[in-house]
């Protein structure tokens, strides 16, 4: 797997070597489960926001807690190294948990960025919290449309009946 997957024990020493020299650290996270072009375009654009860009991916567990059974379609290990393939992308940590709040906590990010499928008020409580707490600016960027997983794997399916 690539360097630039580290684990979410290890994510805070290198934050902390990152902000050391100055630079502005944004994360957002997701379940990046079948990459497409309106997710390489979001985190381009995410990236764009300032100097790393920190990617926490949900695990087995919680992708299919959140997307229901026969997801994930891809392993968490090869969901990472994939996305630590991507050009914006400088670091990426796989989360067990169904919530990005321990992530979070772990990265302390300058600005969270999640897409236009979300606002400020549907931004999870606790998420939020942390994101308070840590002083990180929300920064939502605009959505793909066109653009879903889960439309791909229906057409996929409706292809093979």
């Amino acid at each position: 797997m690539s360097n630039k997957v580290v684990s979410l024990s290890e994510l805070p020493a290198h934050v902390k070597k990152i902000r050391a020299g100055g630079r502005k650290v944004v994360a957002t996270n997701g379940c990046f489960d079948l990459l497409h072009a309106g997710h390489v375009r979001y985190l381009k654009a995410a990236r764009e926001l300032g100097d790393i860009l920190v990617v926490g991916l949900n695990g087995n567990a919680s992708v299919r807690e959140l997307k229901g059974e026969g997801r994930p379609l891809s392993d968490e290990k090869d969901r990472a190294e994939v996305l630590a393939a991507l050009e914006p992308v400088d670091l990426v940590t796989i989360f067990p948990e169904l919530r990005a709040t321990g992530f979070l906590e772990a990265v302390t990010p300058d600005i969270y960025v999640k897409g236009g499928d979300y606002n400020s008020n549907t931004l999870n409580a606790e998420e939020r919290a942390v994101l308070e707490k840590v002083g990180a600016k929300i920064d939502i960027v605009p959505f793909e449309k066109g653009y879903s997983t889960t439309c791909i794997i229906e057409k996929l399916r409706g292809i093979a009946k």
